[in-house]
């Protein structure tokens, strides 16, 4: 699906998605991406969400976003707590959802102006 968006000034935005890919400021990816809304956009080395562990999510807290929504792919699924721990104590908010509820999220919050990060894992087509 493509998404027209009016994004922040210079704020990456998501363009398109579907099985298999995710589209970010016209080009796709097809793998698990980290997106800042004012930074840069790099690979999540998670393949699959049962792999996720604490590690994950700790390299996002330097950044330190507003907000951090969590795309889980194609259904919602709820990581463990323990694993958002280091999200918790740093007083970060988190939302987890699907992956294309979270990329329609990101460019709501984006288009607001907001400091927000997107965890975006990308399943298989």
């Amino acid at each position: 699906m493509k998404l027209q968006s009016d994004p922040h000034f210079g704020a990456n935005a998501i363009t398109g998605y579907g099985d298999g890919y995710v589209e970010i400021n016209k080009t796709p990816y097809e793998h698990a991406v980290l997106l800042s809304s004012d930074g840069a956009i790099s690979r999540w080395p998670v393949a699959a969400f049962e792999e996720l562990n604490p590690s994950h999510f700790a390299q996002m807290i330097d950044l330190k976003p507003e907000l951090i929504l969590i795309g889980t792919g194609k259904r919602q699924q709820f990581p463990k707590p323990e694993l958002l721990k280091d999200l918790i104590n740093a007083k970060i908010g988190f939302e987890i959802m699907n992956s294309q509820a979270a990329c329609r999220t990101y460019n709501i919050l984006v288009g607001e102006g907001r400091k927000v990060m997107l965890a975006l894992l990308v399943d298989a087509a």
